[in-house]
């Protein structure tokens, strides 16, 4: 195991302007701290053997559960329309958002 890096309030006073992140001087000394933490496991990882291992996206091994996307019949559009409040040009009308130019 790696030993935790040793980072000072000014290194996580760095990382916090990096980020844009106001923190206070009692923040600033915990998270200093978890940081620390944070990149000590991160160099534990970084020292691990992982020569003849694969690259994966999920330690399991998952499968597509979905059914296959193929055409099927739908509800008659007239009738869906026919059930909303407004209608325009063959589609629903909604009221503009976003103060829309007409």
């Amino acid at each position: 195991m790696a030993a935790e890096p040793h980072l000072t309030r000014d290194d996580a006073a760095y990382v916090a302007r990096l980020a844009r992140i106001h923190l206070t001087d009692e923040e600033l000394d915990r998270y200093a701290g978890q940081l620390a933490t944070v990149l000590g496991h991160a160099a534990d990882i970084a020292a691990l053997d992982t020569d003849g291992v694969e690259p994966t996206a999920h330690p399991l091994p998952l499968r597509n559960v979905t059914r296959p996307d193929e055409p099927r019949p739908s509800l008659d559009r007239a009738e869906v329309l026919a059930q909303a409040p407004a209608v325009e040009d063959g589609r629903f009308r909604v009221p503009r958002i976003l103060a829309e130019a007409p």
